[in-house]
């Protein structure tokens, strides 16, 4: 890691997400084709537009990095495995968002070194927001006619603020929610929900359910770069390309480490 200039890479990473992102913009705001992928998620042409974009833009960036995304032709472990550092993209986090119009969606750019998350960048195209972070730099936001901020979490309050998915709440949530007790409930899409997390809005994100490595690596840089944490429900960190499945464990994204979020399971 000591010969990257990540602080360097991050802010050109970011505008490659916000180039994306402009063209994402085009597309919602038109009409645009949605298709089914393999395992019955939906695809619009803004995912595999801002894919190209990415693509390309990371490339050009740095040629000998490997890049996996999430619109990438599938990449086998036995190649993966090898890596020791690649970027890791989802191009439009939210994609169901996007088809709602509801405007809670990301472009989600991630930098792994040795199974961890070491640069993130989450640009959020309608609100035009961008948080970003690299290791050990600090976890910062802008958005428009405001000066750049950096961005940390918050010490727990007596009522928990939780962030939820809009679109993928479960059962099981709603009954770790009951055990928490009284709570404030934010429900909201994509990685923006880790992001409330970051900058001091919310206490807990909770995902008890599916993800894939490419939801969560962006923001978990911003997350614990925030001073904040990503872990697993036994309280471990998140890893990356550690196996064949690209599939997360259910996580718990919080601020304030003087709960055991894991004992409400």
């Amino acid at each position: 890691m000591i010969d990257l200039n990540l602080e360097y890479l991050c802010m050109i990473a970011c505008d490659i997400a916000r180039h994306a992102g402009q063209k994402i913009i085009e597309i919602y705001n038109s009409e645009y084709d949605v298709e089914k992928k393999d395992d019955k998620t939906p695809v619009t042409t803004a995912d595999l537009i801002a894919h190209k974009i990415i693509m390309e833009g990371l490339a050009e960036l740095t040629p000998d990095i490997p890049i996996l995304s999430e619109e990438s032709t599938a990449i086998p472990f036995e190649t993966r495995k090898t890596w020791q550092r690649y970027w890791l993209v989802d191009p439009l986090d939210g994609t169901r968002e996007f088809i709602k119009h509801n405007d809670e969606f990301s472009v989600n750019i991630a930098l792994i070194d040795q199974h961890k998350s070491i640069l993130g960048v989450v640009y959020a195209p309608v609100f035009k927001s961008t948080y970003f972070a690299w290791k050990n730099g600090g976890a910062y936001k802008t958005e428009p006619g405001k000066s750049q901020t950096q961005i940390n979490v918050r010490p727990l309050k007596n009522k928990p603020i939780i962030a939820g998915s809009r679109s993928h709440a479960s059962e099981k949530l709603k009954t770790y929610l009951e055990e928490i007790g009284d709570h404030e409930l934010i429900s909201m899409g994509s990685s923006l929900k880790s992001c409330l997390i970051a900058e001091g809005k919310a206490d807990l994100y909770p995902r008890l359910g599916l993800t894939s490595e490419w939801d969560t690596a962006a923001a978990q840089c911003v997350v614990e770069e925030a001073g904040g944490h990503m872990t697993q429900t036994n309280m471990q960190p998140l890893r990356y390309n550690t196996k064949d499945s690209l599939l997360n464990p259910e996580f718990f994204v919080y601020g304030d480490d003087s709960i055991d979020w894991s004992k409400y399971l």
